[in-house]
């Protein structure tokens, strides 16, 4: 296994047959203020987040479109202010997944993954009392690792992607249900 930029290659067998390069991806660490209240999950940060170091960093995800008409933290905003105001939200931010096989950003690609450590965050973060899953794969993967350990007064909504790969839903759809989380 060869290090490359901060992840592993493996080398993997194709659905055709000929070898290929996958990247163990690393994700990012929460953005977590003391007293948070919500937590909002994606399931692993796609390529253009992983490069920036920042969560939602993907021009066309809506995430960051949301939460500033939400909460007033747009893109507009440096990422560095986004995160002070959802900190002042009391809004947590983090993935489901530490690491994991992906190439590409695609959610259905994700292989060989490993949950970040849950029971340490909740135990750090005892006043999380909503969870919104980002999308059906953060959903999937949050049940199969980490609902057991959620705060037994959380309610947790699998919420519709922010993801420019899910459009079914529109921007104004999209964000009655993500209110709707947040309880604004």
């Amino acid at each position: 296994m060869a290090r490359r930029s901060g992840c592993a290659i493996t080398c993997a067998s194709g659905s055709n047959g000929e070898a290929a390069l996958s990247a163990l991806l690393q994700g990012l660490p929460p953005i977590a203020a003391p007293g948070a209240r919500v937590l909002i999950l994606g399931s692993m940060p796609g390529a253009a987040s992983l490069a920036a170091g920042q969560y939602y960093a993907h021009p066309r995800n809506a995430f960051w479109r949301i939460m500033g008409a939400l909460v007033g933290a747009g893109p507009d905003k440096p990422y560095d202010e986004r995160v002070h105001t959802l900190a002042e939200k009391r809004i947590a931010l983090w993935d489901v997944l530490r690491n994991c096989v992906r190439p590409g950003s695609l959610d259905s690609d994700i292989a060989d993954e490993v949950p970040n450590d849950f029971r340490a965050f909740f135990a750090g973060q005892p006043g999380i009392r909503r969870i919104g899953l980002n999308g059906g794969a953060a959903a999937k993967f949050f049940r199969k690792y980490a609902a057991h350990l959620a705060p037994s007064a959380a309610m947790i909504a699998q919420l519709p992607s922010t993801s420019p790969a899910h459009a079914a839903r529109s921007f104004e759809q999209k964000c009655v249900l993500w209110r709707d989380l947040l309880a604004l």
